[in-house]
């Protein structure tokens, strides 16, 4: 029945060398003053053999924390040997010790089984001692509530350090989950920043291959817009990825909004795309910056999604109706081409961004054209 524990330390060790030497005082003092003289010409007198008994039922104090149950069981036998002497020590302290020790490591299986230790030792205690000193049962309260103290005390302290440990991993958790949404984050803002610049790029350098003889100006044109596109894609990165140099959350609030879809499509017209843009907006138009990011990288996954998989045309319409910012992007569908309404990364990026914000994102194919519908809420800003 017994239960080891790792060794205690020095500091512990030599607490318990002090509670230990305290308690088995208070029982010497006790049996010699005849239980502090209520029981005086009844008990047996102070002698070595009790003071022997007393150092039975205090000592195993010492290993509480090793065995406790082995240390509650020898205290429990000293104590009852201590009444069988006849020896007056009525009130006893090691075993409430003993109890507090156990209830802060206890299982709830556990308990039943300490709880029938001390039952059966304090019911020998009190009919040995009820028959040796003829008593009042309510002599016998104190050392019941101090058992009964002992348990109670070390189970709020189980208690505690339970709900400590599990706000610990409380916060772990919600540490470990804003981490994994940060990195969720940057990994989309990556993919749209860089996906984009990397397409446009494709398709200004070869709009300037195709060119570059017969229309030089031209293609001196699409060189210029790569290397714009390469500056701006730098900045994007810069503003994604500098707060984590610091060990900070990106700060996304540079990044561009609403305002610079307009640019973004005569990026494309200039590449040679039939691009075009329906901005249905009042210019007095503020958006919550959330709102306003995500629109901007909606619109530009979806175009670049219709420069790469299209015919080169596209269509953008933005609208504000009952306070949701409404982005729509159709294009037509090359021959032989398979929408898939799922998408790969860029459409899932794109249905996370709307759902974060409360908001919905469909995209699919309906008839010759493939759809991008978005629905952003927004509560007006002010200007």
């Amino acid at each position: 029945m017994s239960t080891t524990s790792p060794a205690p330390s020095s500091r512990q060790l030599a607490l318990d060398i002090a509670l230990t030497a305290a308690v088995l005082a208070f029982s010497v003092v006790q049996m010699a003053s005849q239980a502090f003289g209520a029981k005086a010409g009844d008990a047996r007198e102070a002698d070595v053999v009790g003071v022997a008994v007393c150092l039975l039922a205090t000592l195993p104090l010492l290993a509480r924390h090793r065995t406790p149950r082995a240390a509650l069981v020898a205290v429990l036998a000293g104590t009852v040997v201590l009444v069988a002497l006849d020896y007056a020590a009525l009130t006893v302290l090691a075993p409430a010790i003993i109890l507090a020790t156990l209830a802060e490591r206890h299982r709830r299986q556990d308990a039943v089984s300490i709880l029938i230790v001390c039952v059966v030792g304090f019911a020998a205690f009190v009919a040995l001692a009820w028959a040796r000193f003829d008593p009042e049962p309510g002599e016998y309260a104190i050392t019941a509530l101090l058992w009964a103290g002992g348990w109670i005390v070390g189970d709020r302290r189980r208690l505690t350090r339970q709900r400590a440990a599990q706000e610990r991993e409380r916060v772990a958790r919600e540490q470990r989950l804003a981490v994994a949404e940060e990195r969720t984050r940057i990994a989309r803002e990556l993919h749209d920043s860089a996906g984009h610049a990397i397409n446009s790029i494709l398709i200004q350098a070869g709009a300037a291959r195709l060119v570059q003889d017969s229309q030089p100006e031209r293609s001196r044109e699409a060189i210029a817009t790569i290397e714009a596109l390469a500056r701006e894609s730098m900045q994007d990165l810069d503003a994604i990825l500098g707060g984590l140099r610091n060990g900070a959350p990106a700060d996304l609030e540079p990044l561009p909004g609403i305002d610079r879809i307009a640019a973004l499509v005569e990026r494309h017209r200039a590449a040679g795309l039939d691009f075009s843009l329906r901005d249905r907006t009042s210019p007095e138009l503020r958006l919550p910056p959330p709102i306003d990011r995500a629109a901007y990288r909606i619109a530009q996954e979806a175009m670049t999604n219709a420069a790469r998989h299209g015919t080169g045309a596209a269509e953008l319409t933005l609208e504000c109706r009952d306070g949701v910012l409404a982005l729509t992007v159709s294009n037509p569908v090359a021959a032989g081409a398979t929408a898939r309404a799922e998408g790969g990364h860029g459409l899932t990026g794109m249905r996370e961004r709307a759902a974060l914000l409360g908001g919905t994102l469909d995209a699919r194919r309906v008839g010759d054209r493939f759809e991008v519908r978005a629905a952003l809420p927004y509560r007006r800003s002010a200007p």
